[in-house]
Formats: C-alpha cells, structure tokens, sequence
C-alpha cells in the first residue's frame, strides 16, 4: 500500500489506517459487544495486508480498545505505527468527563503506554479541546512527553484555526485528525488549507461516515442495530431526518461511478477523501477480516476529474440541497 509522509517531520504512513474505536466493545459511543479474537484476528489481517499504522484512544471502551491493540501488535511492535489519544477520562461509574489538565495528560500517557504494552507511543494526539484549561498548558505538557521520548510525534483532533495557532506557536503541529467525508466537509473551509499551509499532516476520521457511505445502510439496517450501537442511540444528524435520507439518496448515485472502476461505494468513498491535498491517510474501522480487504482497496487509485464533478454535482442535488435548508 501507497505510504504518504506525515505532514513535515512524520513518520510515512500508509494511506489507510486502522481505526480501532469500534473494537473497544460497548460502551457509551461504542458500537456494540464485539469478541476479542476477532478483534485481534482484524488487526492481524490489515498488518499482513500492509497496512503499517493503527489509531486507538483511551476513551474507546474505556481502555479495552488500547489493551486490545496492546495484544495484537506484541512481537511486531517496531513494525506497527500507533497512534493513541488522551484528554478523555471516566470514573467507576463510566462517566466520561474531559480533562486536559498536565498532570492528568501525563497520567494517561502512562496509563496508555502500560495497556499498550510499550514504552513509546508513536503519536499521541489530544483527543478532543477543553473549554476552560488553557491549551498552552496542555500542549507544554505533550511537547515535554516528547522530549522525555516516551512520545514521538504530537497532534491533535478536532481542533479549530486558533487552537492551532496557539499550540502552533510552541511546538510543530504534527497532525490534525478531524472529521472528514463526501457529506462531512467542513474541513475544506479553513483547517485544509492552514494545515497544508503549515505542513500538518491531515489523518481524517470518519471518511465513511459512521457506515452510512459503505452503501450497506437503509432505514431498515438503522432499526436492526444493537441498542447499545451508538448510531442507534444518539448518532449525529447524518443519522436523523431529513438528512438520513438524503445521504442514501446520494450513495445510491454514487453505486454507477463505483462499478465503473469495479469498486465499491466504500471504496469510492475513501479514495475521494484521499485525492483532496493535504490529506495524509484516512482511518478507516474494521471489526472483521473480510472488512480488512474491503478497506484496501480504497487505496492504490485515483478517481478521474469527470468522476470527480459527477461526483460533485450528485452531492448538490440531494445532500447539499438539505444542508442549505
């Protein structure tokens, strides 16, 4: 698989990754009861397939994700690029509660590092921003992870323009992750072009939209879902009226381009994310190995211009046409 450089000074990734939020099991945003061993049989198959970097977070089944990754990559640790988060906390009650405070931050790199069964984590990334800690205290505190070498590389997710500037003004941003797809694109506006400007590298989550762009979603798969499946619960307003619809409607225009290439819509989906410059790689999730080929083969391919328009214009007429409402 294609490797593409992360941003100025990271390590060369390839063009998917693994996400491994899904594999965390149950919990609040999780996606349901999944079995250990398929989780490890799934990591196991996209390193064999070349995939070279997985992204797991502490919040993800509230530390079973990173146990789980722990596991899977033990003898061919040197191998595997792992990029883990922090900021996101619990209690014995599984609240989940955000704290960036320094030492909290320092308390979950050691806490990730002993589920991970290592003693550096490749990129460690602020998971989400906090309102009321200044972020140059929490961004200090990752620098200094650095410098002790107990991280690499430093990013963060979901982060906006003057967050950026002002961890920017400390240290180099290696990476931004935030949310990206053919029906989630407010990453275009302003954070593509300051990250491109700047030499962040860009790893984007989501680029199948939470499933709904693998072309498998209908209003019944929606129902059918475990009740303990976040999407179900209280997914994002992909997942409710009238956007739900419009979204389907949009993929059922994208199943011709797709077959056109002998492609999936899933496929197409995740190749689109990776045509636009400045992106670096694309997680995708994985719960079973047959996911794992699927996945792949999102890589590796370009899709034309006049796709791309088609594309495009198929968006403005149903998904734009909503988001404009």
């Amino acid at each position: 698989m294609n490797k593409r450089q992360l941003g100025k000074n990271g390590p060369e990734i390839t063009e998917i990754g693994l996400g491994a939020w899904a594999i965390g099991g149950s919990w609040a945003w999780g996606w349901g009861e999944q079995e250990d061993t398929a989780s490890l049989d799934t990591i196991a198959a996209a390193l064999d397939a070349g995939i070279n970097w997985i992204d797991t977070a502490p919040v993800y089944g509230l530390g079973h994700s990173e146990e789980v990754v722990g596991k899977a990559v033990k003898g061919r640790r040197h191998n595997v690029i792992v990029a883990t988060k922090c900021g996101l906390r619990w209690d014995e009650r599984r609240r989940i509660t955000n704290n960036l405070h320094p030492a909290s931050i320092r308390k979950e790199c050691e806490d990730s590092l002993r589920r991970l069964q290592t003693d550096y984590i490749d990129l460690y990334q602020i998971h989400w921003p906090h309102k009321n800690i200044p972020v140059e205290e929490s961004w200090g505190q990752m620098t200094r992870l650095v410098e002790e070498g107990k991280v690499r590389y430093i990013g963060v997710s979901n982060f906006n323009i003057d967050l950026l500037e002002r961890c920017q003004a400390i240290q180099h941003i290696d990476s931004l992750q935030p949310p990206y797809s053919l029906v989630e694109r407010k990453l275009e506006t302003e954070l593509l072009p300051w990250c491109r400007e700047n030499e962040t590298g860009i790893i984007v989550y989501s680029p199948l939209q939470s499933g709904l762009l693998t072309g498998k979603f209908s209003r019944d798969f929606l129902e059918d879902l475990p009740e303990d499946d976040w999407r179900k619960k209280n997914g994002n307003a992909t997942f409710r009226e009238p956007l739900f619809s419009a979204v389907l409607d949009f993929v059922d225009g994208l199943r011709p381009i797709a077959a056109g290439y002998e492609k999936t819509v899933a496929q197409l989906a995740i190749a689109w994310t990776l045509m636009q410059a400045g992106v670096s790689s694309a997680i995708v999730g994985a719960r079973k190995t047959e996911q794992i080929k699927q996945n792949a083969g999102g890589a590796d391919w370009q899709i034309s211009d006049k796709d791309m328009e088609k594309i495009e214009q198929r968006y403005q007429e149903t998904v734009g046409v909503v988001s404009q409402r």
